[in-house]
C-alpha cells in the first residue's frame, strides 16, 4: 500500500480517486447489448451468456430439480451458517417495519401515510471468481419480509451451466419465485424490458462489477428504478495505538481479494501503526488463496497518515466510504460525527465480514462516494410509501378558502373551480 503523510487538503480528491473506468469506457458497450435484448429477447440474452460467460444454454431457467440437486451439495454445516445468518438478517430487517402515520392536520382534513411492497423485483446476484450466496439472503429476506410478489434472481452460469449450489439454496430458502442462470448487462438489460423467459422487474437489486452497475444506471432511463449505484468494493479503517496491527491488516485484505478494482484505505494518526499493518498485510496477503486479486487490489489501496482525529474525520467524510471500521482509543468521535458511509463497524472485534454475512444488518451498501446521498439496502428498499386523505364537510370548509387562493394566485382556475362548486353546496 502507499503511505502517504500529510497530504494537503487541496490534493485530497486525487489522493482519494477510485480506481475505476470511467463511465464513457463502457457505456458503448452496454448500451449495445441493451438495444439488442430490447428487439431481440431471449435469443440476444443466449448471445451475450455465449459471449461474455463462454457457455451456451438450452434452458436458462433453473428448474425445481437443479434447486434439488444444490441443496443436496451444500455441507450440513454450510446450511447451518446460512440458516444463522437468515435469523440475523431477519430479526434486523423485521424491526425495520414501521406503523401506518396518521395524522389530523386541520379539522375534518385527515392524512396518513401506508407502505406497500413492490411487487415485482429483480435480484441480481454475481458469480464469477466469488460466487456472493451471501447477496441471496441480503436482499431475498428483506424482500420477502416487505411482501413483494415476485422476486426474481438473476446469476451468471458457470462454464458446465450452472449457478453455485450455496445461491440455490439460499434462494430457495428465502423465497425466490424464479431463478435464471443470466449475468452481467443482458441479465440488468432482460430485468429491464422482459423477454420470455426473463420477467420485466420494477426495481433492481444487487451489487456487480462496473459493467453491471453501469447497466442498472441504464436501466433507469427505461422506467425501471435501481436500489443505488453499487459498484466495486471498498473499505476505509481509521485506526491509531489502540488498534490492533494484525486485525487492520486482515480488514484490509478482506475486502481487497473481492475484485482487482476493489479499494482499501487505511487512515491513522499513528505512524507506527501503519508501519506495523504494512507488514502485516505483506505477511497475510502472501497465504491468500486470492492473492493475485487482493495484490492487484492493494496495489490501488492507500495508508494515509494524518496529525489528529478532526483531519482524519474531515478527509473520511469527503472519501464517504461503502464500509467504514473505527477502531481508535476515541470510537464515539467518529460514530458520532460520521456523516458519509454505509455502514460502520466499531472496535477491534468487529470484522467488515461479520457485516457481509451473518450480524444482521444488509451489505448491499454504496460505493463511489454515493454514501453521501444514498443508504444501503434496508426494508424500505422494498417498500413504497403511499399517502391517503380524506375530508369531511367541515374540513372542505377550513381549509377550502387557501386552497381556491393559492389555486388562483398561481392562475389555476380549475383548480378553483373543483373546491368552489363543493362550497357552494355547502
Amino acid at each position: 500500500m502507499k503511505i502517504i503523510n500529510n497530504p494537503s487538503k487541496k490534493d485530497w480528491n486525487k489522493i482519494l480517486e477510485r480506481p475505476t473506468k470511467t463511465v464513457d469506457d463502457i457505456e458503448g458497450v452496454v448500451n449495445e447489448v441493451f438495444l439488442d435484448v430490447q428487439k431481440n429477447g431471449d435469443a440476444a440474452v443466449d448471445k451475450y451468456t455465449t459471449k461474455f460467460d463462454g457457455v451456451s444454454l438450452d434452458n436458462t431457467l433453473v428448474s425445481s430439480s437443479e434447486i434439488e440437486e444444490a441443496i443436496a451439495l451444500v455441507s450440513s454445516e454450510l446450511k447451518e451458517a446460512i440458516q444463522l445468518a437468515k435469523t440475523n438478517i431477519t430479526n434486523f430487517h423485521k424491526a425495520q417495519k414501521t406503523d401506518k402515520v396518521s395524522v389530523e392536520t386541520a379539522n375534518g382534513v385527515s392524512c396518513w401515510q401506508e407502505k406497500r411492497a413492490i411487487q415485482k423485483v429483480g435480484l441480481y446476484i454475481p458469480g464469477g471468481t466469488a460466487p456472493l450466496f451471501s447477496t441471496v439472503l441480503m436482499l431475498a429476506i428483506p424482500a420477502q419480509i416487505a411482501g413483494c410478489k415476485e422476486i426474481v434472481l438473476c446469476s451468471p452460469p458457470n462454464k458446465e451451466g450452472k449457478i453455485n449450489p450455496a445461491i440455490l439454496f439460499a434462494a430457495n430458502l428465502c423465497g425466490v419465485t424464479k431463478i435464471i442462470k443470466v449475468g452481467g448487462i443482458q441479465a440488468i438489460a432482460g430485468l429491464t424490458f422482459g423477454t420470455a423467459t426473463i420477467p420485466q422487474v420494477y426495481k433492481i437489486f444487487g451489487p456487480g462489477n462496473q459493467f453491471v452497475t453501469v447497466a442498472k444506471q441504464l436501466s433507469t432511463k427505461f422506467g425501471v428504478a435501481i436500489d443505488m449505484p453499487a459498484g466495486p468494493s471498498e473499505l476505509l479503517v481509521v485506526a491509531d495505538d489502540a488498534a490492533n496491527a494484525s486485525y487492520v491488516a486482515s480488514d484490509l485484505l478482506s475486502q481487497a481479494e473481492h475484485g482487482v478494482d476493489s479499494q482499501v484505505i487505511l487512515v491513522s494518526t499513528s505512524e507506527k501503526l501503519i508501519a506495523e499493518v504494512s507488514k502485516e498485510v505483506e505477511s497475510q496477503l502472501d497465504k491468500l488463496p486470492r492473492k493475485e486479486i487482493a495484490s492487484k487490489a492493494i496495489a490501488n489501496s492507500k495508508s494515509i497518515f494524518v496529525e489528529n482525529d478532526k483531519i482524519a474525520l474531515e478527509l473520511i467524510n469527503e472519501y464517504g466510504p461503502e464500509h467504514f471500521i473505527v477502531c481508535t482509543s476515541d470510537n464515539d468521535f467518529y460514530v458520532d460525527n460520521i456523516e458519509n458511509a454505509g455502514s460502520v463497524f466499531i472496535g477491534n472485534y468487529t470484522p467488515e465480514s461479520a457485516g457481509d454475512y451473518a450480524s444482521g444488518t444488509n451489505h448491499t451498501l454504496p460505493t463511489n462516494g454515493f454514501s453521501k446521498s444514498y443508504s444501503g439496502v434496508n426494508l424500505d428498499s422494498f417498500t413504497k410509501s403511499i399517502t391517503f386523505q380524506k375530508i369531511s364537510k367541515e374540513g372542505i370548509k377550513t381549509i377550502g378558502n387557501a386552497i381556491e387562493l393559492m389555486a388562483e394566485a398561481e392562475g389555476l382556475q380549475a383548480h378553483k373551480n373543483a373546491v368552489s362548486i363543493r362550497l357552494k353546496d355547502l
